[in-house]
């Protein structure tokens, strides 16, 4: 625990103007990240005497060991860099939300020639519009199945519609009306475009000027005795209806906003977000947090519109946000919000009326998401916390494995020999720590021997970033500078699990002994009888069936196992993909398509010179002579023979660039 008073900057020495801070550990890992309008003002007011500074604020200041600032000129740079630098980073006491589910979004594909429409989640891409989110995907696929009768825009897969096309055919959905069947040209891709642009324009919002369109032409076709096409537009209406009323109407004057709604006590918060166009409810979502910092409802409000908005550009940005509290710096938060809509948005408290009674509703929602959230973590937080109990009592350890690894090897007789390392933290699967590994120090089928590998790779690795963080003394004492980024090897776990029995235990046994680290334990968790083996024990350990520390290592072992074999089947696949481009060093996947592209087909090219593969934009003379080498030395397969009618078939197509069989 550091004294603050050991690395405070000297009186003078921190500007009085806008800014942001960066507090590091004694590794030089950034815990916390600040921004404020006077950079001396705020930062004096961490070097207080500890007694006086909230428990959240102390545990900060005394696990930093140093403290550094960017000046900036205004304070809404202040707030961009202040959310780049929180994104990069990932600071331990900053406040960071995490969805309680992954919400699914309705997605039109505007990027496409014939853009789609259909149900997304996850990261949004550019060049697709979304709405939403929404809280079941059954509520998304009931509002399009409605609306694909009056836009009978594509929902089928880029499989679907490329084989209607082949066969001449529209799949289901366009012999029965709820698409324009762009797959066997009934529309053109500019018509079957303006069917989309129509859809999201509804979705939108704008569906009054659109249904009184549609209400003239059935007056107008009934008018003329066109009754068919009256019909038609009357049951058209009514679906458009029916789709409307799924999102009833909440504020009466057809307003564009986001509610934004919190509840917390003292160690956890909820957020609900309603997204409202036009008046009506289009999508709603929920995060949860741990109060890490010491902060207020305004510094909550604050920390959700970064996140929410952060990534959004043009009318992702509403015209109006709604919050329960305006943060301190609401001026400079609002001009941000505009910048990144492009026109003015206004941030404020709705003091009366249908707004005020709106917010009511979403502060609700946050109450209970917080009761849920707060009685599903007990019950998870005792069933984990008593595996790990098992688990370190079973396994002779001095503490709970907060921290267990996981490594599986995996092959197919021999060939294409894999490793992966899974990651479980306080029984929780920790994914962005998953690792993989090419076995590479002898070829052929040898579990135990590829464990000892894998597991001294990993340990090699973590000595290094001991050696740079400084926890371990360099040779010269010169350690290299970090940049504070959390490195990928430079936690070590409390407990090693390795997929096997006795062989595979002794391995990893010995791959740590050699490394000479001797404060991580090991197991081994064989298959057949669900055994749990020790290093240099002859009898297993037995646990219980119904043990939740058995329970935990074998999700752990099912993971690694998991993770191996999809590492496994990828690369055999791209090996048996491989084409005789893929020889040829430094040539990568952009410059192998130019090439193809350019010749028509690998048969082409094989038989060009060298000057006229030179021709191609982004090939050089060496590439071009590596290329031509890779290529002799290729044996072409004999040529391919028609079996119905023994006819020789010249391969004149375009092959793929780096992948498929060649037939040369």
């Amino acid at each position: 625990m550091a004294d603050p008073s050991s690395y405070r900057p000297k009186p003078g020495q921190i500007p009085d103007s806008p800014g942001v801070y960066r507090f590091r550990d004694e590794h030089r890992r950034v815990i916390y990240v600040g921004k404020a309008k006077s950079l001396r003002q705020r930062l004096a007011s961490y070097f207080q005497d500890i007694a006086g500074l909230h428990p959240r604020t102390a545990t900060m200041v005394t696990t930093a060991a140093s403290v550094e600032w960017t000046v900036v000129s205004t304070e809404v740079e202040a707030l961009q860099l202040e959310y780049s630098w929180i994104k990069e980073y990932d600071p331990r006491f900053n406040v960071k939300y995490r969805d309680d589910k992954s919400y699914p979004s309705l997605a039109v594909t505007l990027n496409e020639e014939y853009p789609r429409v259909q149900v997304m989640r996850g990261p949004k891409k550019k060049g697709v519009r979304y709405f939403g989110p929404y809280g079941h995907a059954w509520a998304i696929r009931e509002t399009v199945d409605l609306m694909l009768r009056v836009f009978p825009v594509r929902t089928c897969s880029a499989g679907v519609f490329k084989r209607s096309a082949q066969i001449g055919r529209p799949c289901l959905l366009g012999y029965i009306g709820k698409c324009s069947a762009p797959c066997v040209g009934r529309v053109t891709p500019e018509e079957h475009r303006e069917l989309a642009e129509d859809f999201c324009d509804f979705m939108a919002g704008r569906t009054g000027t659109y249904l009184s369109r549609l209400e003239r032409e059935m007056h107008e076709a009934a008018e003329e005795m066109e009754y068919e096409k009256a019909a038609r537009l009357r049951d058209d209406i009514g679906a458009l209806r029916r789709a409307m009323e799924k999102n009833a109407v909440v504020l009466a004057d057809a307003t564009d906003a986001d509610l934004v709604a919190v509840a917390e006590d003292e160690l956890e918060a909820a957020v609900q977000i309603f997204h409202v166009r036009g008046g009506r409810v289009r999508g709603q979502r929920g995060w949860v947090t741990d109060k890490v910092e010491a902060v207020d409802t305004a510094g909550l409000v604050e920390h959700a519109l970064q996140q929410l908005y952060g990534e959004e550009t043009g009318e992702s940005v509403p015209k109006e946000v709604l919050v329960p509290a305006l943060p301190e710096d609401a001026p400079a938060l609002s001009q941000w919000l505009a910048e990144r809509r492009g026109s003015g948005v206004s941030l404020r408290i709705p003091q009366r009326g249908d707004k005020k009674a709106l917010m009511e509703t979403v502060h609700r929602n946050a109450q209970q998401s917080l009761a849920l959230h707060k009685t599903k973590r007990a019950s998870d937080l005792t069933t984990r916390s008593r595996a790990l109990e098992e688990i370190a009592e079973a396994l002779e350890l001095d503490s709970a494995p907060l921290r267990i690894e996981c490594f599986d090897i995996s092959h197919l007789q021999g060939d294409d020999v894999v490793a992966s390392m899974v990651v479980f933290e306080d029984g929780l699967a920790r994914k962005s720590e998953y690792r993989r590994f090419q076995i590479k120090s002898f070829e052929g089928q040898d579990d135990v021997r590829s464990m000892h590998e894998v597991v001294s790779r990993r340990f090699r690795r973590y000595l290094q970033e001991k050696l740079k963080t400084g926890e371990w003394e360099a040779e010269d004492g010169d350690a290299p500078e970090d940049d504070g980024r959390a490195k990928r090897f430079a936690y070590p776990p409390q407990l090693v699990v390795v997929d096997g029995g006795q062989p595979q235990v002794a391995a990893a046994k010995r791959a740590l002994e050699e490394l000479g680290v001797d404060d991580v334990a090991v197991c081994g968790l064989a298959k057949r009888l669900e055994e749990v083996w020790l290093p240099g024990e002859d009898d297993p350990v037995v646990l219980p069936r119904t043990s939740e520390g058995l329970y935990l290592l074998q999700r752990v072992r099912d993971e690694a196992h998991r993770f191996a074999i999809q590492y496994q089947r990828n690369k055999r696949g791209k090996r048996l993909k491989a084409g005789p481009l893929d020889e040829v060093p430094g040539l990568g996947e952009s410059r192998k398509r130019a090439l193809v592209k350019h010749f028509g087909s690998v048969k082409k090219l094989r038989q060009a010179t060298i000057d006229q593969i030179c021709e191609v934009p982004g090939i050089g003379r060496k590439t071009a002579e590596a290329v031509a080498v890779a290529l002799a030395q290729t044996v072409p397969a004999g040529p391919a023979v028609n079996t119905a009618t023994g006819e020789i078939i010249e391969d004149e197509n375009p092959a793929p660039a780096g992948g498929g069989t060649f037939r040369q």
